[in-house]
């Protein structure tokens, strides 16, 4: 691969959460919001399903998000750590709960504003592009128990408050914004990613679609916000996207393969066509779906189109209309697939398949035509800490080279990607599981599933491996 397969100005960096790194949950007058309720254990997928209410953390459970790897209190360390691998980018995200505590305050919380602020300032003194996520599954519990969350219209009002406020504070410092991560997410785990609680006997896709037309709209009104009050910037949306193979040649697999596909581009297909798609509209009237629309949404939506498509990429996935064949779905990865025999898996069931990745990215730029941010990607494996604080993670290099790789290669292709924050470039709790045993970084951080550990931070060998990655603009691999 040539120096010159990555653009010049190519924001390499990392991407971490404010649910997952932050910690100090109730600091600052930060409000209490849903990944705050998710303990580790049993409970946690069905309170992540929308299965099980809890608006208050259970006694006697533990909750990984409380402490974190406390990046509140610890941002510049690990910043220093950052720009001396040489980030040109760090995506983060800003917790709603943090600027307004109960989600619809009168005003905005001082104190949240403030850490932002010193957060954006660290970054920029060390050369580094913050690139934010508006709501990374977070919403304010007070907002999920009165209104029952983005089910209610009522929650596009507060976001676009709270996406203006942001806008206006930090108009100076951010110039990459997104609005909702892994939008699609809403689908799969509707807790994560809308605060959805279902109650017995309710009709859980109306009410999911209902909830997606609203953080559509909530977007729509985030891109306007952005445009006219900071016109220099870029606003994108992002999807857990993948694409899905076909088992077989057969014309029934192909299509549900399409299917299973359009199920998540759905919402970028809104978000970056302007429009409800003519394959939804048919799903909702085969499912008897009724979207309620207030007068304007439809423009609304049509005029507030996204700058670029950010998108995690992890793993491919693959599915069957042959009932054997899918009764040897694959487990771990959130979106459910059956085994690909072609393909190895991490250790925790995810395929890991970078030819995937190259073919992800051309599907979105054929689709889309709009520049393409990779916010995620990575590696989630047990590390071993030695006796000398060394992390011999070369299973994690080999992981990302191959990736990375096969991203020139769609540069090569003429796919227009503007940045690669790799997944936790610093070790921070598992969004699915809750572990800290499940590591994605370049940084091991001295905590276990149960909390304990001196905090820590000790460089892996992938730490001077990417270094030289971003050094050489992805030249040496």
């Amino acid at each position: 691969m040539s120096k010159s397969t990555f653009p010049e100005n190519f924001l390499w960096g990392g991407a971490i959460a404010a649910n997952q790194a932050e910690g100090a949950y109730l600091e600052g007058g930060k409000g209490l919001t849903t990944v705050d309720l998710l303990p580790t254990g049993p409970k946690r997928f069905e309170i992540m399903l929308g299965n099980l209410e809890s608006f208050t953390p259970i006694e006697g459970e533990f909750y990984p998000s409380h402490e974190a790897i406390d990046f509140y209190h610890r941002f510049k360390e690990d910043i220093a750590l950052f720009a001396d691998m040489g980030f040109k980018a760090l995506r983060v995200s800003i917790a709603w709960a943090r600027i307004f505590p109960n989600g619809n305050d009168e005003k905005p919380n001082e104190a949240g504003l403030k850490f932002y602020d010193d957060l954006f300032d660290e970054l920029l003194k060390h050369g580094i592009e913050p690139v934010v996520t508006i709501a990374h599954f977070d919403v304010p519990v007070h907002l999920v128990k009165e209104y029952g969350s983005w089910r209610n219209r009522e929650l596009v009002t507060f976001f676009e408050t709270y996406a203006k406020t942001i806008f206006k504070r930090y108009k100076n410092k951010v110039k990459y914004w997104m609005t909702f991560n892994e939008i699609n997410m809403l689908l799969h785990l509707p807790f994560v990613g809308a605060g959805l609680v279902f109650k017995e006997g309710e009709n859980k896709k109306q009410i999911q679609y209902q909830a997606a037309h609203h953080q559509l709209v909530a977007s729509a009104l985030a891109v306007k916000a952005c445009h006219e009050m900071i016109p220099d910037a870029k606003i994108g949306c992002m999807l857990a996207a993948g694409m899905t193979y076909p088992y077989t040649c057969h014309p029934d697999d192909v299509f549900d393969a399409m299917e299973r596909d359009r199920e998540s581009f759905f919402f970028i297909d809104v978000q970056s066509r302007g429009e409800y798609p003519g394959y939804a509209k048919r799903f909702f009237e085969d499912h008897g779906l009724t979207i309620e629309m207030e007068q304007g949404d439809e423009e609304l939506l049509k005029a507030n189109t996204v700058d670029y498509i950010g998108f995690s990429y992890y793993a491919s996935r693959a599915t069957s209309t042959d009932p054997e064949v899918l009764s040897k779905q694959t487990a771990g990865n959130v979106f459910a697939s059956v085994e690909n025999p072609y393909l190895e898996k991490s250790e925790w069931g995810w395929t890991i398949d970078p030819k995937g990745f190259r073919i992800t990215a051309n599907q979105l730029y054929d689709r889309y035509q709009k520049p393409l941010f990779v916010v995620e990607n990575g590696l989630g494996a047990v590390d071993e800490l030695s006796a000398t604080g060394e992390v011999d993670d070369e299973y994690r290099i080999d992981y990302l080279k191959k990736h990375i790789a096969e991203m020139g290669e769609a540069i090569k292709d003429g796919v227009e990607i503007i940045g690669y924050t790799s997944w936790g470039p610093i070790d921070i709790v598992s969004a699915s599981s809750g572990e800290m045993k499940k590591r994605y970084g370049y940084i091991y951080v001295d905590k276990d599933n149960n909390g304990n550990g001196t905090l820590k931070r000790y460089k892996k060998k992938s730490y001077d491996w990417y270094k030289k990655v971003i050094e050489s603009n992805g030249a040496e691999l």
